[in-house]
């Protein structure tokens, strides 16, 4: 009996992660085993990127709250803590996004939080 050897799934196969590698370094774009390889890494790099990506939006928006927040006389720990005491329910997206564009209503928010820690 014949030997099936499936030559088009396997150059399919072999093109898909060939094409994945487009612009990769020296043989790790050509040549098909070296490709393999980086395509699995870089896939692996995406995956844990992914996760530090969220990471690192938080760090940015704590550090720009923080300034924000010691420009009005508070720190960023107090002005978490009155804003929990004073149910004002922002993300810190929205109050780095204010402490930067909007620092009138920045403001506005940071007395409240301060009103609500002197009432606590």
């Amino acid at each position: 009996m014949a030997r099936v050897k499936n030559s088009p799934a396997t150059r399919r196969r072999r093109k898909r992660v060939l094409k994945l590698a487009k612009g990769y370094y020296g043989s790790k774009h050509k040549l098909f085993r070296t490709a393999k390889q980086q395509v699995m890494k870089s896939y692996m790099y995406a995956y844990r990127d992914r996760k530090q990506r969220k990471r690192n939006f938080r760090k940015l928006w704590i550090a720009r709250i923080n300034a924000g927040a010691r420009m009005n006389g508070l720190s960023y720990s107090r002005l978490m803590h009155g804003l929990k005491l004073s149910e004002i329910e922002l993300n810190r997206k929205v109050l780095a996004d204010m402490a930067i564009r909007d620092e009138a209503a920045f403001t506005a928010i940071c007395e409240q939080a301060k009103a609500a820690l002197a009432n606590h």
